[in-house]
């Protein structure tokens, strides 16, 4: 019987959901489940007992299993084969005890096992039907452009020169834009490119996800991976490690870059060495890039590109909204459960997300900045390879909601040093001293939220009276907050 690959199909068969990039050979052979309908046997038929496990348990117990033990299992037979050949075994492995030394062989595999290509046979499992192992690799090869392209006018996100601090302040604070003109004076803009990154800071070890790596062995991994979702350099401490300036130019001699005048504002730096994390570089290769996430301690954040292209995509959040579609998160919003890749959430989601009211998209590119609201959810994918800066600020806009975070969700705070004990304490100590005003409209709203809550609890366990029912103006379940964080 023939395989379903040569049999002829219509070209739109072919097409991505939403584009029209046909997805290459999987480079074992391996096929959909879905081509088992035509086949006369498969591979899977010939493992024994371990055929009646669904694919998803299989690669499961394979997880428990040194590398060793995975090489021996392989040489077996050609499913077992494919199936310890799956890329995430070994990122684990290598991830668990990484070596002091090595190269970047292309592969987590070949780089664990230090194989050069040569060496790393190629064997043909085209007899063999599995979602779970053909997934990673479509997802890894989708083409990007049909979801970020022809973006509907309603949620486009808008794109503005400039803002003065009072601009944003009255009418801003709230809502995502790009500006178009202030990192194009910054020096690391016209400075900076992953050359001259490499020249300078090539041995020095950057975080990147769950790694600490060499720049230039991340540049090779950057070069040549396969990853359905690449290791994204995030790194905390850049500012220290390249021994850069920044601050306003004006005071800060040889200044390497400084929030645009209308994030300058940031109530954060009341509490001086004790803040938390809100400063990194961001390096990565296409289709890297952040799942859905909330900005950490009800924080807003800026990010701004120097290199490559990045696409957003974001939601507003709050009691009555719902995540965005295809992301779930816990009854005290601690944990967020999405698809295990931006591009499975892409082929999925995508179509969705963008009929869902409050959705904003843009495209960010090089010498512009994106502003993301606190609260706000946001989806990030780099479209091409990309170095950008982030900082994490709170305006006073989002004082209230700073406050209520570090209050009422002490076991979702993060970025704290250890020896730093009670991160809301230090925040009102800290505005107490600097702008005790501020601090007082704050814990004002934050009280009058509080109330509402007690309110609202008493009205759903005890009910309402008549009159209480005409001078309210109807009932609501909402609790009121929109500054549930979560951080990524």
């Amino acid at each position: 019987m023939p395989d379903i690959t040569t049999l002829p199909i219509h070209s739109s068969v072919l097409d991505d959901q939403e584009g029209n990039e046909a997805i290459p050979s999987h480079p074992l052979g391996v096929k959909p489940t879905g081509n088992a309908l035509l086949a006369s046997w498969s591979l899977r038929d010939h493992i024994g007992t371990f055929q009646h496990l669904p694919d998803e348990l299989l690669l499961e117990l394979l997880e428990y299993l040194n590398g060793s033990d995975l090489l021996s299992l392989g040489r077996t037979c050609k499913a077992f084969y494919a199936f310890t050949r799956a890329e995430e075994l070994w990122k684990t492995l290598f991830i668990g005890s990484p070596p002091d030394e090595f190269t970047w062989r292309g592969t987590w595999r070949s780089t664990y096992l230090n194989l050069p290509p040569s060496k790393v046979p190629v064997i043909d499992c085209s007899d063999l039907y599995s979602d779970v192992l053909y997934r990673p690799f479509n997802c890894a090869h989708i083409s990007l452009e049909p979801y970020v392209t022809k973006i509907p006018t309603r949620n486009q996100i808008p794109r503005l020169p400039d803002l003065s601090p009072e601009e944003f302040h009255a009418q801003w604070a709230d809502r995502p834009f790009i500006l178009t003109e202030p990192v194009k004076a910054w020096p690391v803009f016209s400075d900076w490119s992953i050359g001259s990154l490499l020249s300078r800071h090539g041995k020095e070890k950057f975080r990147a996800e769950a790694v600490d790596w060499p720049l230039t062995t991340y540049r090779d991994y950057m070069a040549d991976n396969a990853d359905e979702s690449p290791l994204y350099l995030f790194d905390r401490a850049f500012v220290s490690k390249m021994g850069l300036a920044v601050g306003p130019p004006e005071s800060t001699p040889d200044a390497a870059y400084w929030p645009p005048a209308c994030f300058a504002e940031d109530f954060f730096s009341v509490l001086g060495q004790d803040r938390p994390d809100h400063q990194w570089m961001i390096v990565g290769p296409e289709r890297s890039g952040s799942k859905f996430h909330k900005d950490p301690n009800a924080t807003s954040a800026w990010n701004a590109v120097l290199r490559g292209l990045k696409y957003w995509i974001m939601f507003p959040s709050g009691d009555k909204r719902p995540p965005p579609p295809g992301v779930f998160v816990s009854d005290d919003q601690s944990e967020v459960t999405s698809p295990l890749s931006i591009a499975e959430w892409l082929l999925n989601f995508h179509a969705e997300a963008r009929r869902t009211p409050g959705c904003m998209e843009g495209v960010c590119g090089e010498g512009e900045i994106i502003h993301v609201p606190s609260g706000w959810w946001h989806l990030v994918v780099n479209l091409e390879s990309s170095i950008a800066l982030t900082q994490n600020f709170v305006p006073r806009a989002h004082i209230t909601a700073a406050l209520d975070f570090l209050a009422n969700k002490p076991d979702q705070v993060s970025g704290f040093r250890k020896n730093v004990e009670n991160p809301y304490e230090n925040f009102v100590n800290g505005m107490r001293k600097a702008h005790p005003e501020l601090l007082s409209q704050g814990l004002e709203e934050l009280q009058k939220k509080a109330d509402s809550k007690k309110r609202k609890w008493e009205e759903i366990v005890h009910g309402k009276s008549e009159q209480d029912e005409h001078t309210s103006g109807g009932f609501s379940f909402g609790f009121g907050d929109d500054s549930d964080v979560e951080v990524p």
